[in-house]
């Protein structure tokens, strides 16, 4: 089993890094949702230094991928755990940008009055941080139903974004001077929306690393009509 052990350190290599890229991603989550609920700046300034650890760590789990396919020549499980690998450093990537977009629709927000008391969006964030935790919870761990459990919160975060788009947009129509806030509170609820989407993407990834599976479709997969006989 010697020629297993620098392999199977690579991948735990992997785990540690992709785990650290989740803890970063929530932390900017936590960060940029806590300074536009707290009305004060200085709860994101982290976000930035936050997001460069995240994107070099990115390009670090993109090499050592690489390295692993072309020196340890894996196959079956091994082969799709280094897919869904990939994978999940673009989405926690991407989770990285979403933040930034979520600080930079709160600059708007700062120092001016608030439109309306903030409830759905931070129950938003909770549940969309919650989602990027447990998906990676479910890769580390390996287990399919805890990835299935994430994917099933995607809809609660989607009804709440949409409950969000039509309140404000009854304030927008009520009152234009409201308009520049509505419209700034809207973006940093689609921005989490994509968030828990993103968080979607890694558990339905998990699904696939441990069964071979693809759930990404599972309507269209559906409508496939059985063979005949």
């Amino acid at each position: 089993m010697e020629h297993h052990r620098p392999f199977d350190k690579g991948l735990d290599d992997l785990k540690k890094k992709l785990m650290h890229m989740a803890a970063l991603a929530e932390g900017m989550i936590d960060g940029a949702v806590g300074e536009l609920v707290m009305n004060d700046a200085r709860l994101a300034e982290r976000v930035p230094q936050q997001e460069h650890d995240l994107n070099r760590l990115q390009i670090e789990v993109d090499e050592a991928v690489m390295t692993l396919l072309a020196t340890q020549q894996p196959v079956a499980g091994d082969l799709r755990f280094l897919l869904a690998a990939t994978r999940i450093n673009s989405d926690l990537e991407r989770i990285g940008d979403l933040a930034i977009n979520i600080t930079q629709n709160v600059q708007v927000l700062l120092h001016v009055p608030p439109l309306k008391p903030l409830v759905d969006i931070p129950r938003m964030a909770e549940v969309a941080r919650r989602m990027v935790r447990e998906s990676l919870d479910a890769f580390v761990a390996r287990d399919p139903v805890h990835a299935q459990a994430v994917i099933m919160r995607d809809d609660e975060v989607d009804a709440l974004k949409d409950q969000v788009v039509r309140e404000l947009l009854t304030y927008m129509i009520a009152d234009p001077s409201a308009i520049e806030r509505a419209l700034a509170l809207i973006l940093v609820a689609r921005h989490l929306e994509r968030i828990a989407d993103h968080a979607t993407n890694i558990a339905q990834d998990v699904i696939y690393m441990i069964q071979g599976r693809d759930v990404r479709h599972p309507r269209e997969q559906d409508m496939i009509p059985a063979e005949t006989t």
